[in-house]
C-alpha cells in the first residue's frame, strides 16, 4: 500500500509540475518581418490564427506567411510543438520554410539545429499538391509514383515525421481557406481506351463541343455608356452581325479529336502530345469578327484576345503552333489550338471560363484602350478522362512502421528470445555455462544493433513529456513516430508487472550495457574494485531520486532548460551520436564508462533518472519470481555478497526494486556447486550413500 501511494504522490507532483511548462507566445510582426526574405514583404493579418498576406515587391499579394505552431500544435518529445514559419505562395508552391522554436532533445545539443534546418530547405519549389512523404522510396514505390520523398534526418527520423507533418496541417488548412481546389489532387488523362464513333452534331448534342455567339448589338452594349460606345462603326451599321462565334472542343481525347480533325491534323496533335504528354490541347474556332487573337500576335505563345480560369486561378494558354485542318460538318472560321499544362492544376473535367476580350481604341495620337470580355462556361465530359488513383501519404505512425520494418521485425524477435529466456527458460539460461557468454551476447546485440543502429536508447525526457500529455499539455501520440523505441516500452513495461524493473536495466539499456562491458575490461585489466559500503551504498542510491527530482522541478521552474538539464544522462553522447559531440559531453559519458570499471555500474545504481521511473514502475510487479530457500540469508550469505547490485538484504530478501535481473542469484540457487544449502545437503547425503553401498556388497 505504501509504494503504491508513494508513486500516486509522484505522479501527482510531477503532473502539477508539468503544468506550469506554457507554449511560446506568436512571433508579433517586427519579429516576423524581419524573417521574410527579400523581395516579398510581410503584410496585413488574415485572420485571428496567425496567417498573414505575403507581398511582392510592387506591393501586390503574392502569397500567405503563418506560423505552423497556433494552426498544427502538434507536440514533439519535449511535449512541446516545433514552430515553423511557412512562406507559400497563391498557388500553393512554398518559397520558404524557416525553424522558429523547438525543443527536440536530438536537435537541441545531440546533432544540433543545423541538419533540421537542411531538411526544411527541401520543401522550397514544392507545392501542398504533391505528396510529400519523409523517407526512401523502396522497391516499386521509385517509378511513376506520385509521392514525393523528402530525405530525413539519421537519428532524428520521429522528429522530422513531426516537423513534417506539423508543416503539411498548417498549409493545408490555410490553403483550405484561402485557396479553393489548392489540392486538387494529381491531373486527369485523356483515356485512349475510349474509342466512339463521333460526328459533329454528335459533339454538339452531348455538350462536347460549346459555342459562344455575341452580335455587334451585344458588343456595343458591353461599351454602352464609355467613351468607347461609338469607336466601333462596323458594329454599329450591322447591329445583328455576328461579332463572335465561338466554338470550343477538347480535343484531348483520342475519339473527339477524330471526329473533328482530318486525318493529317489528327496525326500532327497525336506527334504533339507525345512529346508533351501533359497538354490538355483545346481546338477554338471563330466564325465571327473577332478572330481570336490581335494582329501583333507571335506563332507560339500566349493568345492576347483570350483568357482563361479555373477556381478563380488563372490558366496558362498557349498556341500549339499547329496548322489545323477540319472536318467538312466542323464550322469554318479562324482556327487555333490552345495547350494548357495540367501539370500546373488544370482538370478539364471541372467546370472552367474561357473569355473573348473585345478590345476598342479612343483617340487618334495617344489612344485610350477599353475592354471588356466575353466568358464561355465548359467542363469536359469526365467519361473520356482517367483520373489517376492518388497515391496517399500513410499515416505518420504507420509510415514509420513501413520505413523501418525490418528494424522493427528484428527488434520484435530479438524481445520475443530474451522475454522466452528469462521467462519460461529462465533455469536453463542461469545454467553457469550459459548465462555469462549468453548474456555478454545479448548485451553487445543491445549496444550495436538496439542501440548506436536502431537508436532505441530510452530517455527521461519521454516519462516527461508523457506526464506533460497526461496534463493535458501534449499528446502521447508523438511515441507513435519511433516504433522501435516505443517497442522497447512496451517490453519496459511488461517488464513492470512479470519481473518489475529488472528487464529494462538488466537487458534492454544500451548504456546499461555498455557500463557492464566497462566492468568485465576492468576485470581483465585487473583494475582495483571499489565498491561502497552497505550503508553508503543506501545513500548513493537516493541520488537518482535526486536527480529525478532535480529534473521534475527545472520542468516547472524554468522549463526551456528542461533539455539542457536532461543531459545528466549521458545517453544521447554514448549512444545516439556515438561520442560525436563537444568534448565536454564526451568527458562525461567517458567519465562513467571508466567508472564502471572499477565500481559496477555506477551510474545506473546512483545517478540515473530514468532507472527511478523504472524502480517506480516496478512498483506494479505482481510477484516474487526468484526462488527463496529457508537457509537464504541465515546461515548462507553467498547470493548476497555475490549481487553486484546490492539488491538482496541480510535476510536473503530481494529487494526487486534495485534488482537489476542479472540471473546471478538464480544461478547460484539452481547449482549444487555453488549453493551452500545445496552442497550442505549433498554432504549430509554423500556418508549414508557409501553406507548403502557397502551393505550392499555385503
Amino acid at each position: 500500500m505504501r509504494r503504491r501511494f508513494a508513486l500516486l504522490s509522484f505522479l501527482v507532483f510531477s503532473l502539477f509540475a508539468c503544468a506550469g511548462m506554457a507554449g511560446a507566445a506568436p512571433l508579433d510582426r517586427d519579429a516576423l518581418a524581419g524573417l521574410i526574405v527579400p523581395p516579398y514583404a510581410l503584410g496585413e493579418p488574415v485572420n485571428d490564427k496567425g496567417v498573414w498576406t505575403l507581398l511582392n515587391s510592387g506591393g501586390a499579394e503574392a502569397g500567405y506567411v503563418f506560423e505552423t505552431g497556433p494552426l498544427a500544435p502538434l507536440p514533439g518529445f519535449s511535449g512541446a510543438p516545433i514552430n515553423m514559419l511557412v512562406t507559400i505562395d497563391r498557388d500553393g508552391r512554398f518559397l520558404d520554410v524557416r525553424l522558429i522554436s523547438h525543443n527536440e532533445p536530438i536537435f537541441v545539443s545531440g546533432l544540433g539545429e543545423a541538419p533540421l534546418r537542411a531538411f526544411l530547405e527541401q520543401y522550397r519549389g514544392h507545392s501542398i499538391r504533391e505528396a510529400l512523404v519523409v523517407g526512401t522510396p523502396y522497391g516499386e514505390a521509385g517509378g511513376g509514383s506520385d509521392l514525393v520523398y523528402l530525405d530525413g534526418v539519421t537519428k532524428a527520423t520521429a522528429s522530422v515525421r513531426i516537423a513534417h507533418e506539423s508543416i503539411l496541417a498548417a498549409t493545408l488548412a490555410v490553403a483550405r481557406e484561402k485557396m479553393q481546389g489548392v489540392a486538387s489532387g494529381p491531373p486527369v488523362r485523356p483515356d485512349p481506351s475510349i474509342d466512339e464513333t463521333l460526328d459533329w452534331a454528335e459533339l454538339v448534342k452531348r455538350g462536347l463541343a460549346r459555342n459562344l455567339k455575341v452580335t455587334n448589338a451585344e458588343l456595343d452594349d458591353g461599351f454602352k455608356a464609355t467613351i468607347w460606345a461609338r469607336d466601333d462603326p462596323e458594329a454599329a451599321n450591322d447591329p445583328q452581325g455576328l461579332f463572335l462565334d465561338l466554338w470550343v472542343v477538347d480535343i484531348g481525347p483520342p475519339s473527339i479529336a477524330r471526329a473533328v480533325l482530318s486525318e493529317e491534323s489528327f496525326a500532327d496533335l497525336q506527334r504533339l502530345l507525345r512529346v508533351s504528354p501533359d497538354d490538355e490541347p483545346m481546338l477554338v474556332i471563330d466564325g465571327g469578327r473577332h478572330g481570336l487573337v490581335s494582329a501583333d500576335f507571335v506563332r507560339n505563345t500566349a493568345p492576347d484576345r483570350l483568357a482563361a480560369v479555373q477556381d478563380d486561378l488563372p490558366v496558362a494558354l498557349r498556341d500549339a503552333d499547329m496548322m489545323v485542318e477540319t472536318r467538312r460538318d466542323v464550322p469554318q472560321g479562324t482556327t487555333m489550338i490552345l495547350r494548357i499544362d495540367r501539370r500546373l492544376g488544370f482538370d478539364p473535367t471541372r467546370d472552367w471560363i474561357l473569355s473573348a476580350q473585345a478590345v476598342r481604341a479612343h483617340g487618334m495620337l495617344k489612344p485610350e484602350m477599353g475592354s471588356v470580355h466575353f466568358p464561355l462556361a465548359l467542363k469536359a465530359d469526365p467519361a473520356f478522362f482517367l483520373r489517376p488513383q492518388t497515391s496517399k501519404a500513410l499515416p505518420p505512425w504507420q509510415a514509420a512502421i513501413v520505413d523501418r520494418k525490418w528494424d522493427v521485425a528484428g527488434l520484435g524477435i530479438l524481445l520475443a528470445g530474451l522475454i522466452g529466456a528469462v521467462g519460461p527458460g529462465m533455469h536453463r539460461l542461469a545454467a553457469p555455462t550459459v548465462l555469462r557468454p549468453a548474456r555478454l551476447a545479448f548485451l553487445g546485440l543491445m549496444i550495436g544493433f538496439v542501440g548506436w543502429w536502431g537508436q532505441g536508447q530510452l530517455s527521461i525526457v519521454t516519462p516527461l513529456a508523457a506526464l506533460r500529455a497526461a496534463n493535458g499539455g501534449g499528446s502521447l501520440a508523438v511515441l507513435l513516430y519511433d516504433p522501435f523505441s516505443l517497442m522497447i516500452w512496451g517490453a519496459a513495461i511488461l517488464g513492470f508487472v512479470l519481473w518489475g524493473r529488472g528487464l529494462f536495466c538488466g537487458w534492454l539499456c544500451p548504456f546499461g550495457a555498455m557500463q557492464e562491458f566497462a566492468h568485465h575490461a576492468g576485470r581483465l585489466l585487473r583494475l582495483p574494485q571499489w565498491n561502497p559500503s552497505p550503508l553508503w551504498d543506501r545513500r548513493l542510491k537516493a541520488g537518482a531520486w535526486i536527480s529525478l527530482a532535480g529534473l521534475v522541478a527545472v520542468t516547472f521552474l524554468a522549463p526551456e532548460k528542461i533539455e539542457t538539464a536532461a543531459e545528466i544522462e549521458p545517453f544521447k553522447t554514448a549512444v545516439t551520436t556515438l561520442f560525436q559531440r563537444e568534448w565536454y559531453y564526451v568527458a562525461y559519458a567517458v567519465f562513467w564508462l571508466l567508472l564502471a570499471a572499477t565500481t559496477f555500474k555506477g551510474f545506473c545504481r546512483y545517478v540515473c533518472p530514468l532507472g527511478a521511473v523504472m524502480a517506480l514502475g516496478g512498483l506494479l510487479r505482481t510477484r516474487s519470481w526468484i526462488a527463496r530457500r529457508a537457509e537464504c540469508g541465515s546461515p548462507c550469505q553467498l547470493c548476497r555478497v555475490r549481487c553486484p547490485y546490492g539488491a538482496i538484504r541480510k535476510t536473503g530478501e530481494i529487494a526487486y526494486s534495485e534488482c537489476f535481473q542479472c540471473l546471478d542469484c538464480v544461478s547460484i540457487h539452481d547449482d549444487a556447486q555453488q549453493c551452500v544449502p545445496l552442497v550442505l545437503a549433498q554432504r549430509k547425503r554423500a556418508p549414508i550413500q557409501t553406507l548403502a553401498k557397502v551393505e550392499a556388497r555385503v
